[in-house]
């Protein structure tokens, strides 16, 4: 199965930017996107972006949508999150995860048909 490590996190001042970066490893086939999730203290994971596999559509959670940028580099087996105008509410756990079961995502989505979760990485917001 896949396994993803993320990495690129830490903390920045309100208005700054960080990019994430998600890379899997593994059982690399089979998936038809990756998604990124985050975590905030006292709040279950959310989703907050995904980019298809097969022809890179893209889709973001109404919360990040123009701030947030998701890309992906097929040959490294690497997703990008590129996160700009970082808000404080922005501050917690990302993590990645491939998506086994594909659209429609909404304005939101769960866990659901995600699976080779890594540890995550620490986001946090803060002047």
């Amino acid at each position: 199965h896949v396994q993803f490590v993320e990495s690129g996190g830490g903390l920045v001042q309100p208005g700054g930017s960080l990019r994430l970066s998600c890379t899997a490893s593994g059982e690399t086939l089979g998936y038809v996107a990756v998604g990124w999730f985050r975590q905030i203290p006292g709040k279950e994971r959310e989703g907050v972006s995904v980019i298809s596999s097969r022809d890179g559509t893209t889709y973001y959670s109404n919360f990040v949508k123009g701030r947030f940028t998701i890309s992906k580099d097929n040959a490294k087996n690497t997703t990008y999150l590129q996160m700009n105008d970082l808000k404080p509410e922005d501050t917690g756990l990302y993590f990645c995860a491939a998506d086994y079961l594909g659209p429609p995502y909404g304005s939101t989505w769960s866990e659901t048909g995600f699976g080779g979760w890594g540890q995550g990485t620490q986001v946090t917001v803060s002047s």
